[in-house]
């Protein structure tokens, strides 16, 4: 009998495929930078894209960035990212940066973390040459972000699976963007995933663990929610470029 960790394997990987596929998120000559949070998800991208780089066609190549900031604060140093990049062959790079939540006092300490996270990233993949960045969201995130848009910006939309950005020559791709939150944790699980521990002063300053918990309850009103949900975006043009 086939082991669950191979079955995941397969499934996972059916979905990302079918992701670059239908959204055509990968070209020939394309150079590819992971953000590696260190969390499950991005682990899990980093690993996904690493073999499906070892693929001749479409040809890409693929590095890793991971950006600390210096104010948040870490139990746990970067070894084991360092050691799982080298494991699938991946050049690792660590950035570091800051925030002042008092500096703008109409966003939030969250809006802010992550808008220096993005700064650091989209300026290193300019500086060095890449022309697209790979996040981790899945396909739980991008129904959260399309709740949380309608219930607290009045709009239908999430975050696509490839937006090219207007002001820079970057494109951003999210590849895992067909795969279910609860496989990502199941296989990170087998395989022993270990996340970067942070200690974050504001991580109870988000309403998405509110869309969450609103999701779940959906879904055990309607099992096929995820895909009534995803087939509306798309439906709308909302998932695509």
């Amino acid at each position: 009998m086939q082991s669950r960790e191979k079955q995941l394997q397969r499934k996972i990987g059916r979905r990302f495929q079918k992701a670059l596929s239908d959204y055509h998120l990968l070209d020939d000559g394309d150079r590819v930078l992971v953000a590696l949070s260190g969390g499950k998800d991005s682990l899990l991208l980093l690993e996904m894209m690493a073999r499906r780089s070892r693929i001749h066609r479409p040809k890409f190549d693929v590095e890793a960035v991971h950006v600390r900031m210096t104010n948040i604060s870490y139990e746990t140093d970067t070894s084991y990212i360092e050691n799982f990049a080298e494991r699938f062959g991946v050049k690792l790079h660590i950035l570091t940066t800051s925030f002042d939540a008092s500096s703008d006092t109409r966003k939030s300490p969250c809006f802010l973390c992550s808008w220096y996270r993005r700064k650091a990233l989209f300026d290193y993949a300019q500086a060095n040459g890449f022309n697209k960045i790979a996040l981790g969201h899945h396909q739980d995130d991008i129904i959260h972000t399309m709740l949380m848009n309608i219930v607290f910006q009045g709009q239908f939309s999430s975050m696509p699976a490839s937006l090219k950005m207007k002001k820079m020559p970057l494109t951003i791709i999210r590849p895992l963007c067909l795969v279910e939150e609860s496989d990502i944790k199941e296989y990170a699980s087998l395989l022993r995933y270990e996340k970067q521990k942070k200690t974050c002063p504001y991580e109870h300053d988000t309403h998405r663990q509110s869309m969450k918990q609103l999701f779940d309850t959906i879904e055990q009103l309607n099992s096929e929610a995820r895909y009534s949900i995803w087939h509306a975006l798309e439906k709308e043009n909302k998932i695509l470029e």
